[in-house]
Order: structure tokens, then C-alpha cells, then sequence
């Protein structure tokens, strides 16, 4: 699926109720497999990327997309494994990362993720970057297991430990850290090749993916994968560059402000210019320095 494309759909049918999702027509999607070696694989198709462990001891999802998506995904991970679908972990709350969980959770998959991805999916939430409220979800879609720091699966010989970041991309972030593997999951807090998008109505930040992106820069090397919420597989370099490019445009967009420049102005400005190329993919630039400028004003 073109990334800009799937970057369409996380910025309007990824984000709409589980009910208006489901109305959309994802006859057409597609769902690939980058075999990652060791029982370990990367889906994609429409939302988030999708994390795999196979083996003997059955079946973790990190995330898994839109609700209509369930058996194709059920069929590409059946291709890696006979076993069930055992666990599903989410990353955070939106749900082209948790539209799967009633469908999963209903034939018996165990959902964990952090404490604030249940209290969000729980109850009403309002975004303002979309202008519109989500009803809670269904309580078979609720993660059942939740913490604040992490937890450790261990399964398929790997020790897979889920790491809480902070508020960042939302208040609930979690990346994935398979160590033996060396391969990380980002979540949302980690877009490949293209301007992020972060919600702050649900407590992210520019600074809080700035702070997450240090995070995972600590933890990888540089022979570590990384499965990004969007976008290819990636590695530190590509993570290091993402990196820069946030810290970049944070400053100028925050020199901006202190200059007495509105939001019209910083958004004209071009803070992204030598940037575009690479990360354009996406979202527009405009779009993305809107939402940096709404986070340092604190709108």
C-alpha cells in the first residue's frame, strides 16, 4: 500500500469510531509478510504495522489494525504458524493499532498493553486534531492485562518486553523490545520515511516523541531492526535521522513563537524545506508543523 495512502487512512478512517471503520471498504487490502527470521515477521496492510512471534508456544500480535482486517491477518499469520493467537499486545490506543482486539479477544487471545491504552478505549475520547469524539470501546476489545512500566512474555524461546516511553504519541506508549532478536517495535512513536502524526489530545507531544525516540536510540544498536508504526522496516540510522528532523523543526517552530510569529506564519514558513524530500511521503509538512506549533502553544 503507497505510504501516503496508508497515512490517509490512519488520519481519518484509522481514527474514526470501531463502528464508522468497520464501513470502510477494505476489500482491496492487502496483507504482506517481511519474514524477519527466528518466528519473527513485520505485517502490513492498513494501520499500523503489525509485530509477529511464532513457534511452539503459539502466537503474539504486537497491534493488529482494523477490525474488517481480522481473518486476512488471521490467514498471513496462519502461513508463519498452526498455533493460535495467543496474546495481543497494543502499543497505544488508536484503533488502526486495536481495531482487531474484539474480533482476537473473542476467540480467545489474551490483550495487554499500558493502563491508559484501557482507560482511552473505555470511555469517550475527543481528538481535537480530527474534531471528533470516539465512543468506548466494546469490553471484549479492552486489554484485560495492563501495567504502567512494562511486562516480559516469554515465548518462543524470546524474552519480549514491553517498555512504557511516556507520553508521546499518546499518553499510553509502549515499544516492544525483542532482545534477543535485536529488533524493536515502535509503535506510533516512530513513523519511517514520513512526518509523524502525534495526539495531543490524548497526551502526546513533540517533546514526548523527541524523548521517545531517545528512548529507543539508547536501546538499539547498529545491527537493530526496527518495526516502525508506519512506513518500512527501519533501522537506528533511520530512527537517528527521524530524530533530528523532529529536534530541527521543534526549535525553529519554537524560535517562532518567541519571535511573536502566529500559527499562520510558522506554518508558511518552510521550517521542514530541506526535510520534504525524505519525510513528505505522508502527512503534508504544513499539516505536521501545525501540529508542532498546537503542542509547544500548548492548544
Amino acid at each position: 500500500m503507497p505510504i501516503r495512502f496508508a497515512l490517509a487512512l490512519l488520519l481519518t478512517a484509522a481514527l474514526l469510531p470501531a463502528a464508522a471503520s468497520a464501513q470502510q471498504d477494505f476489500s482491496a487490502v492487502e496483507i504482506t509478510t517481511v519474514d524477519l527470521g527466528d518466528g519473527l515477521a513485520m505485517l502490513q496492510g492498513a494501520g499500523g504495522n503489525i509485530g509477529v512471534s511464532a513457534g511452539a508456544d503459539g502466537v503474539i500480535l504486537i497491534d493488529d489494525q482494523f477490525a474488517p482486517l481480522t481473518e486476512k491477518i488471521r490467514a498471513a499469520v496462519g502461513k508463519l504458524s498452526d498455533k493460535p493467537i495467543r496474546f495481543v499486545l497494543n502499543t497505544h490506543w488508536h484503533s488502526d493499532h486495536t481495531g482487531g482486539n474484539e474480533n482476537l479477544g473473542r476467540a480467545g487471545a489474551l490483550i495487554a498493553a499500558h493502563a491508559n491504552v484501557r482507560v482511552r478505549m473505555g470511555s469517550e475520547q475527543f481528538m481535537a486534531a480530527m474534531g471528533r469524539r470516539f465512543p468506548p470501546s466494546p469490553p471484549a476489545a479492552l486489554p484485560v492485562v495492563t501495567y504502567e512500566q512494562g511486562v516480559v512474555f516469554h515465548l518462543n524461546g524470546h524474552a519480549i518486553r514491553a517498555i512504557s516511553v511516556g507520553p508521546a504519541h499518546t499518553d499510553g506508549d509502549s515499544i516492544v523490545h525483542f532482545e534477543r532478536a535485536d529488533l524493536i517495535h515502535t509503535g506510533d512513536t516512530y513513523f519511517a520515511e514520513m512526518y509523524p502524526f502525534f495526539d495531543s489530545s490524548s497526551g502526546g507531544s513533540i517533546d514526548g516523541m523527541i524523548a521517545a525516540a531517545d528512548a529507543i536510540l539508547e536501546l538499539a544498536g547498529p545491527a537493530t531492526r526496527i518495526i516502525p508504526g508506519h512506513g518500512p522496516l527501519s533501522d537506528r540510522a533511520g530512527l537517528a535521522a527521524a530524530r533530528e528532523m523532529l529536534a530541527t523543526v521543534r526549535q525553529r517552530v519554537s524560535a517562532a513563537i518567541a519571535a511573536g510569529r502566529d500559527r499562520d506564519a510558522v506554518v508558511a514558513a518552510g521550517h521542514t524545506a530541506e526535510f520534504d524530500a525524505r519525510f513528505g511521503a505522508g502527512q503534508p509538512a504544513e499539516r505536521f508543523v501545525r501540529l508542532v506549533y498546537d503542542s509547544l502553544k500548548g492548544n
